[in-house]
């Protein structure tokens, strides 16, 4: 599997991304990392379309991927992955999107993704600070006991686990969770956390 992984929204490098696609495949745009239970329907539509429409900008064919309509039906959400020829996930609330993650089933299908050499996992800020081992120090900025699902009432404090780091999006950017990405700087380095911060505009590619 390759990485695309940005800071906040396509970042300065989106050709990149259309580069690593396998051609005729489409991309699977996950919205659930902002499914807030107070959530504000028509901000996140708004913020959902303008990703969608950057990433049909670059020429690749999206459809959305809720995996709310997949809890509980792995099978069917392994089926729909295996058509596909990436995945981007937006940013939001970091927790909510793990929970989504764990009951549709999609953390047990991503180990199985990473043998796949044409699939491309993208998406920015929750989207790729799921991807570490570890998820405690994201409460500083995320609210973990924001429950929205009744499938699942646990917090996860385990990330996806493939990076053995985490990624601190909107560092040193005109974003309102910058000043906060700086007390997690801090956290990480009181408490011996291995991470890697990200400037808005700044992209991760792993292939």
């Amino acid at each position: 599997m390759k990485f695309y992984l940005s800071s906040f929204k396509l970042g300065n490098n989106p050709k990149e991304l259309a580069r690593m696609m396998a051609p005729g495949k489409e991309i699977g745009y996950i919205p659930n990392a902002c499914d807030y239970s107070n959530v504000d329907p028509d901000r996140t539509k708004e913020g959902t379309n303008n990703d969608i429409a950057g990433l049909s900008n670059l020429g690749l064919s999206v459809q959305l991927l809720d995996l709310r309509e997949y809890f509980g039906k792995k099978k069917k959400l392994k089926n729909k992955i295996a058509g596909l020829s990436a995945v981007f996930l937006r940013g939001g609330n970091t927790f909510i999107l793990r929970q989504a993650m764990r009951a549709s089933g999609f953390d047990e299908i991503f180990k199985e993704l990473l043998k796949r050499k044409d699939f491309v996992y993208a998406g920015y800020s929750a989207g790729i600070a799921v991807l570490a081992h570890d998820l405690n120090a994201v409460q500083l900025v995320d609210n973990p006991m924001d429950k929205p699902y009744k499938e699942i009432r646990e917090t996860i404090w385990e990330g996806l686990g493939y990076l053995d780091y985490l990624i601190l999006p909107h560092y040193k950017s005109n974003h309102p969770e910058s000043p906060a990405i700086d007390k997690m700087v801090e956290h990480c380095l009181t408490n011996s956390i291995t991470f890697r911060t990200l400037k808005d505009g700044e992209v991760i590619i792993i292939e």
